[in-house]
């Protein structure tokens, strides 16, 4: 996972790269690698999440500062404007969902 290709993960691992593409095409290998790599980025997206906080407080005081350049203002203020309407449509399209789940679980 850390490697850029299978010649770098080959060298790195150090089996050849005929023996690495026979491990990867192996059912098990697959399997691991795709929890591997879920894990990943699960810790990704729980990083993300953390900083968002100290994101949103720095566009914040971008909006609301009066030294700040218009330009910067603006940037800041539409990041915010376009990110709560993607989180509004996220929290909306997970809804409709839940209650469709919930009707056709009743029929």
């Amino acid at each position: 996972m850390c490697s850029r290709t299978i010649s770098e993960a080959s060298e790195h691992a150090g089996v050849p790269e005929r023996t690495l593409y026979r491990i990867m095409a192996q059912e098990d290998f697959v399997t691991l690698y795709r929890e591997a790599r879920s894990l990943a980025v699960s810790i990704a997206t729980s990083k993300l999440q953390k900083a968002s906080s100290l994101a949103v407080d720095t566009l914040s005081e971008i909006m609301e500062d009066v030294e700040a350049s218009p330009s910067a203002r603006v940037s800041a203020s539409k990041v915010v404007i376009d990110l709560a309407f993607r989180a509004y449509e996220i929290e909306d399209i997970e809804s409709r969902l839940s209650r469709l789940e919930r009707a056709h679980a009743r029929k």
